[in-house]
Formats: structure tokens, sequence, C-alpha cells
């Protein structure tokens, strides 16, 4: 069995590799040294033994190791992302809350990719609103220390994914890397606020992002397994400070906001997703601009840039009101097609 050999056969008797041990099949898998059918084998090993904290937060740290990296720039470094996979249709609630959290005073790293299970990802909408998304790494670093937002293409941010793709593909099941993409931030970042769809989940990837090396984040799996807070009923989040992660339960209505089905929330095509995010940006009142709001207010709030959700609501909304997060978005498609 190559180069895995050792690996697979620890996990295939159910026991834990450790934070190196993983980190090290990680950039095995990923440089290309083993095959399509080794690879295979060890992440369905993995999946059916069940990945513990260390196994996930290593394999994240070779993937970053491999790929590209920056040394960051002033201010405070944010991603707000979401795993996906909830299969709601929504909008595109956390790329249009990047905006407003950058308008904020925030220096938003987004990093995202293309749709897989919605009509529209990020990068489709981005590049709808005018955005040119395969940025080279020689411009990201100014971009966001000048406009204080950038997007990170995945693709482009970790080239070696290409030697795992078809086995991905091939496989049909969700394996560790489903969870990396969050995790793998080329910026070190100053906080995150991270969206799952599964609630399982939550306590755990807020327990990796300290691993990893986070300060500060919020990770939340909305009302009905929305990866984003909803507006419908409860959400369960992890908060994380300096490595004490706590549990608690939010719902909008306690924050003044009225209940909103996820499913008066649904996106579209790129076109159609691009039209309620520049009516958001612009001022427009309803359900939409509330849910952005109350996400971008949690975005504050892992970023320990407010007090509490209340402040971060206040502030979300006077980025909106204000013209700055619309101008963040004109800022960044003009700076970023230079």
């Amino acid at each position: 069995m190559g180069i895995l050999r050792e690996y697979l056969l620890k996990i295939s008797e159910k026991n834990d590799l450790s934070f190196e041990e993983a980190k090290e099949v990680s950039k095995h898998i990923l440089s290309g040294d083993v095959t399509e059918a080794e690879i295979g084998a060890f992440l369905l090993s993995l999946r059916t033994k069940g990945e513990i904290d260390n196994e996930i937060a290593g394999m994240a740290s070779g993937m970053r190791e491999v790929g590209t990296r920056f040394k960051g720039v002033n201010g405070f470094i944010i991603d707000n992302c979401g795993t996906g996979g909830d299969n709601l249709g929504t909008f595109n609630i956390s790329t249009t809350a990047s905006f407003v959290l950058a308008g904020a005073g925030l220096k938003v790293a987004k990093h995202g990719n293309r749709s897989i299970s919605s009509k529209s990802g990020s990068s489709d909408l981005l590049s709808e609103l005018g955005v040119k998304i395969d940025l080279d790494a020689s411009r990201i670093e100014n971009i966001l220390e000048e406009v204080g937002i950038v997007f990170l293409f995945a693709p482009k941010m970790h080239p070696l994914m290409k030697n795992v793709m078809q086995t991905r593909v091939n496989l049909q099941v969700p394996t560790v890397f489903n969870l990396l993409g969050p995790l793998t931030n080329p910026f070190d970042l100053d906080g995150q606020l991270l969206g799952i769809y599964r609630r399982e989940l939550v306590p755990k990837i807020a327990s990796i992002l300290s691993i990893l090396g986070r300060k500060n984040a919020i990770v939340v799996n909305g009302f009905g397994g929305m990866d984003e807070a909803s507006l419908e009923g409860e959400n369960y989040i992890a908060v994380l400070r300096d490595g004490i992660v706590e549990e608690k339960y939010i719902s909008g209505s306690d924050f003044g906001f009225n209940t909103i089905k996820n499913s008066e929330l649904k996106g579209g095509t790129p076109k159609e997703n691009a039209k309620i995010t520049l009516d958001i940006l612009n001022g427009k009142k309803g359900a939409h601009r509330d849910i952005v709001i109350f996400n971008a207010a949690l975005g504050l709030l892992a970023s320990n840039f407010v007090r509490d959700i209340k402040e971060g609501v206040e502030i979300a909304t006077e980025s909106i009101d204000s013209g700055k997060a619309i101008n963040k978005l004109n800022l960044l498609a003009k700076e970023s097609n230079r």
C-alpha cells in the first residue's frame, strides 16, 4: 500500500493518528505521491473509524502548508464562510455579509469556490458583480490592505487539491476533505465565522479551530440545518475565545428581528442573487437585509469587534445605511480588475 501503508493499518485497527501523522498524510495525498486507490482506501478507512479533532486539524495544517500562504496585513483579518451542503438553496448570505463586515472596518479574506450544491457559489456571485476572482497571489495582499476585502479563489489557493478531486468524485460519499475548505484560509486569521450544516460538528469544529491557533471564532448551525444563522428559530453556536469554547443557543427574535422562514430566503442564478445582494447593500429593507445583518453581527462578535450581538446589529446596520458596505463592493470590483 506504499507510502500510506503505515497510517492505513493504524486507522483500520481503529487507532487514531496524531496531529503530525495526519499532517504528513495530507501532504503526501496532495503532492501526488500516492495512487487514487491508496487515497480512496485511506479516506474511507478514516471515515469508518471516525475523524478525531487532531486528525482533521493535522490534515488542514498539511493542506495549508502546501498551498498558498500570506503573511498578513494591518488590521483584524476575518473570514466568514459556510461549509455548504445544507440543500436549502438560500441566496449568498455570507458573501453579502462580507461586504457589511468590511464596511464596518474589518479586513475580510473571503475564501470560497464555485457552486457545488447550489445554483450560485460565492465566486459565481462575485463574478456576476464584476469582481475578478482568480487573482494572482502577488495582488491579493495589496487589495486586502487597500480595499479591506479580497476574494481567495480556493482552486487557485490550493492547486494541489486537483490530485484528490477524482478520488472524491469516485467515492461519492463525504470525506474529511468536505470539512477542510473553511479551515484552510491562506491568511492567519484573527477571527472566523464558520457556518456548518451538521449540528453535531459545531463544538468539534470550534475545537479544531483552536488547535489550528485561532483565538476568536464562532461556529454556527442554523435552525433547520442552515449553514448560516437563521431567523426562523433557534441557532446552535460555539464561541471560541482564547482556547475556551462556550456552546449556546441564540434566536434572532432576542435582538428585535421578525421571524423569517428559511424558505423565504431562496436564491437563484448568479444574476438573480447579484440583484438581491445589490438591493441589500443599497439599503432595501426586508427579509434579505435582516438575515444579512444578523449574520454580519455574528461575524463582528466572532472577531471580538463588538461586546455582544446587539452592538453587532447596530454596527452592521450602520455599515449598510451609511453606504460603506456598497462602497467596499464597488472598490473591490474596480481594484480587482486593474
